[in-house]
């Protein structure tokens, strides 16, 4: 356990190392830097709600597309084609898969982010240092939250923690998001990974 607390706090003082200043941004600012977010790349660190830490590589390819590339265990998540698919690389049964659209994430995978719409944003607050955004599905907010950290000068999302409809919390932290790829479709293709690993 002293383990886990030394390793929990040593990645939140990683994702907390940022700028000495830096002012809040808009909703619109936040929503234009999304939208002209195409294609990214990261490395990232998950804090899952059970306090173990997993790491990976993570592909976005907008609208409505991400590839979770576990590194500790070969877990693969992928979102295409209005789905989520989690891979088990323990298990020989079909992916566990849901529909994109009752997750949070697809507030950010989204065709055309508007943060200002009615009823998405419920927090919105900056310490000098990032600014945090707390959004949710305005129609269902049963689906849960996702609360998006960025930093300014240049505007870059940081990290985000996602609260399912259970109340659990994921904390998915970012390092050297570069903006921009040329990924193909195959890599965020469902059927494609389930046709591959019969």
């Amino acid at each position: 356990m002293k383990l886990i607390r030394t390793l929990l706090a040593a990645v939140f003082a990683l994702a907390l190392a940022l700028p000495a200043s830096a002012g809040k941004l808009s909703l619109a600012q936040i929503s234009a830097y999304l939208n002209a977010m195409q294609s990214a790349s990261a490395d990232f660190t998950q804090v899952n709600s059970d306090g173990s830490i997993s790491t990976g590589k993570l592909y976005i390819k907008r609208p409505g597309r991400a590839r979770f590339q576990y590194s500790n265990d070969a877990t693969l998540v992928l979102a295409s084609a209005n789905r989520v698919a989690v891979f088990d690389p323990k298990s020989n049964q079909p992916p566990e898969q849901y529909p994109l659209v009752k997750t949070p994430l697809n507030l950010i995978l989204g065709r055309n982010i508007d943060l200002s719409r009615s009823g998405m944003v419920v927090g919105h607050t900056s310490d000098g240092t990032k600014t945090v955004v707390t959004a949710q599905d305005p129609e269902h907010p049963e689906y849960g939250t996702i609360q998006l950290v960025f930093t300014d000068n240049p505007t870059e999302l940081r990290q985000w923690v996602i609260t399912d409809q259970s109340g659990q919390k994921t904390t998915t932290i970012l390092n050297n998001l570069t903006e921009g790829g040329n990924f193909s479709q195959l890599m965020f293709s469902i059927d494609a990974e389930v046709a591959k690993r019969r």
